[in-house]
């Protein structure tokens, strides 16, 4: 079948663009001329679950879907993919062993036509497998029409005519062979103690598809009469898997299948546009733009749809580690500064999802679930929400956001001087809502940093607690959000408002820079309520004041001096959390006692390009990205990685260190140098 006039169109913005390199291939059977093609395989989806709750492979989600598929191995011969794997059951589990695995037969004399494969890929968009018989070809292209419906185009094209029997069948886990009816012409899946409901159903034009046979874990779908090939024309039939979270409260769209591919590939071609413009200095752009297109792999596979008590979309962690299957705040406001270079919507989502359980006097909980009364209100997460906004608006200049945030973003500012001040001296301090000390370190975002080692807890009112140490992370994000709400209040007219943050900012510039930096040590440290005592311990919350700006360029030059040094923060993937020479560095199973997580590192690149330092961030940042093992090939983004070796640790396909390279890999209008 030739390509449609929207595939034709596609492809030549692509030729215009030039966003044909980078790792392109020459496009396989089956694929269709668009952005996605030139970026083949860029992460391995190969793999097949042993048991339901096997994370050991890479999983394609898109849409917001909370189910997903993967390529089976590459030793696998049969047609078909992987899967599903529904996230929204528990902490998630593979509800399905195999997904529209095809089955031809001559019509004439009942013999099975043999397939053999000839290519599988993973392509932004879609998962595609292409296998040729005798005077045949097939091609399976696996994508999502939205959230709620996986789609398979089963492409069949013959040199010469002939009449084949179709059917696809699929396999339950085992564990779910009970849920498994048969429903009319569709196969129904349902799931103990849970509302939840799996269909899938074959399409094909002119032909009933309703021979349904069910076998134990196996389930089979024909058509009712055999399917007409003619001489070099494509058929085409479609298998259709719907999963719905909440029966009683969903009804999904249908799908129009003679559009579904072409909005599929439409919406991707917008999301790869801004690819074009992936530029770090000293590296090869084909190689800026691959990890940006993995960076957005990586983000849209972790994004979720609006489903149960999460009332808009938003952007999980990470897929490949149970524990994060909700939104977290600090990880949103990050998401959403990236996802505004591609997907503004979604970032607007992100952004909604957590403020949607914005508490009256201004606070955001921790995070939240599909179901609330999971979430977490024992702490909330670093101040970078109005970063995060004005990020959104700088990438699509849409001042109703801004308008529509404004004064939830206020009352969240407020809240921190209300809640986290106990000294009452206009520098505040993390905590929690229960006392805890596990929460007020779950709040600075960093679980276990050697600062909070010997923190105590001090009670400021109901409800509200602090550490008795003031942060200077906290307190440098704290004075960039007075800047960024003063230029919001300018955007949207508020004069008054803006004087009044500026004024604000002016107060606590002057409190940080004399309050927390050691002139002794040349460093910004936390200090202890009371006696002002630095908490002398170098970490990547030290050069947070100079990414925020609050640093003077006589501190900032000292700091930079400390960040450049091998034997603390320069090491050969540079920027750990903690300095390299402190007793208690512990780069592999560190957490935040020495890792590098991308966040912070790229903080750490933004620090030096704000003090006119561009050259060794653009060293730091190449060093971020060539020395982070297997980031240039096909290995995941990982939640941190060892500054000596490079080698990545925990959860892999983690979102906010995906958001912190798709942004090194954007030209940065806003990293001017504080004079």
């Amino acid at each position: 079948m030739r390509p449609s006039l929207t595939f034709l169109i596609i492809a030549a913005v692509v030729t215009i663009l030039g966003l044909g390199s980078g790792g392109a291939r020459a496009e396989p059977t089956g694929l269709r001329a668009d952005t996605a093609a030139s970026y083949l395989d860029v992460l391995d989806l190969h793999g097949a679950p042993k048991t339901p709750t096997d994370r050991s492979f890479n999983i394609f989600f898109d849409a917001g879907s909370w189910h997903g598929y993967s390529l089976p191995p590459a030793s696998d011969t049969t047609t078909g993919f992987s899967g599903p794997f529904v996230h929204s059951l528990g902490e998630g589990q593979w509800v399905g062993a195999r997904f529209a695995q095809l089955t031809l037969r001559n019509a004439s004399n009942k013999q099975n036509i043999v397939l053999h494969p000839l290519e599988s890929h993973a392509a932004p968009g879609y998962l595609v497998r292409d296998f040729s018989g005798p005077d045949l070809t097939v091609s399976q292209t696996l994508f999502f029409a939205d959230s709620w419906h996986a789609l398979v185009r089963i492409e069949l094209t013959a040199t010469t005519a002939q009449d084949v029997d179709l059917s696809v069948a699929g396999r339950v886990m085992p564990q779910q062979q009970k849920g498994l009816v048969k429903d009319g012409d569709t196969v129904a899946q349902t799931f103990a103690h849970s509302d939840s409901k799996l269909t899938t159903q074959l399409h094909a034009e002119g032909v009933a598809a309703d021979q349904v046979t069910l076998s134990g874990a196996d389930y089979r779908i024909g058509l009712n009469q055999p399917l007409h090939l003619k001489p070099n024309q494509t058929a085409t039939v479609w298998v259709e898997q719907t999963l719905i979270y909440d029966v009683r409260a969903e009804t999904p769209k249908l799908v129009h299948l003679a559009t579904a591919w072409a909005q599929n590939r439409a919406r991707w071609a917008g999301y790869l546009k801004s690819v074009a413009s992936s530029h770090l200095a000293g590296l090869p752009d084909a190689t800026a733009r691959r990890i940006s297109v993995k960076a957005m792999l990586t983000l849209l596979g972790n994004w979720r749809a609006a489903r149960g008590d999460l009332h808009h979309d938003g952007v999980i962690p990470s897929y490949s580690n149970p524990e994060f299957n909700g939104f977290w705040a600090w990880d949103s406001w990050k998401h959403a500064a990236a996802l505004a270079q591609f997907a503004p919507e979604l970032a607007r989502d992100q952004m909604r999802a957590m403020f949607d359980y914005q508490a009256a006097d201004g606070m955001v909980p921790d995070c939240v679930f599909l179901d609330k009364a999971g979430n977490n209100w024992r702490d909330t997460k670093p101040p970078l929400a109005v970063w995060a906004t004005l990020e959104i608006y700088r990438a699509t200049g849409d001042k109703a956001f801004l308008a529509e945030m404004y004064d939830k973003l206020v009352r969240y500012h407020r809240w921190w001087f209300a809640a986290r001040d106990h000294d009452h001296d206009g520098l505040a301090e993390y905590g929690s809502t229960d006392g805890s000390k596990v929460a007020a370190k779950w709040e600075s975002g960093m679980d276990n940093g050697v600062r909070f080692d010997a923190i105590r807890m001090l009670r400021n009112g109901n409800g509200a607690w602090s550490m008795d140490q003031e942060s200077v992370d906290l307190n440098a994000y704290l004075y960039k959000e007075k800047l960024d709400l003063a230029q919001v209040a300018a955007i949207l007219g508020k004069t008054q408002d803006q004087a009044q943050w500026l004024q604000e900012a002016a107060t606590m510039k002057a409190a940080v820079q004399t309050r927390m930096f050691d002139k002794t040590r040349g460093y910004f440290f936390d200090t202890k309520l009371g006696s002002g005592d630095p908490v002398r311990v170098y970490g990547s919350e030290g050069w947070t004041a100079l990414w925020a700006g609050v640093a003077s360029p006589e501190q900032a030059k000292s700091v930079i001096r400390i960040m450049l040094d091998p034997a603390k923060f320069a090491t050969f993937m540079p920027f750990p959390t903690l300095a390299a020479d402190d007793p208690h560095f512990s780069p592999i199973k560190g957490y935040w006692r020495g890792p590098v997580w991308l966040d912070q590192a790229y903080f750490g690149v933004e620090a030096l390009r704000r003090y006119g330092h561009g050259g060794q961030a653009d060293a730091m940042a190449r060093r971020l990205v060539l020395n982070a093992k297997g980031l240039t090939q096909q290995a995941p983004m990982y939640e941190n990685y060892d500054p000596l070796t490079g080698q990545g640790y925990q959860s892999p396909n983690f979102s906010w260190a995906a958001a912190s390279y798709l942004l090194l890999m954007q030209p940065r209008a806003s990293n001017q140098h504080v004079p």
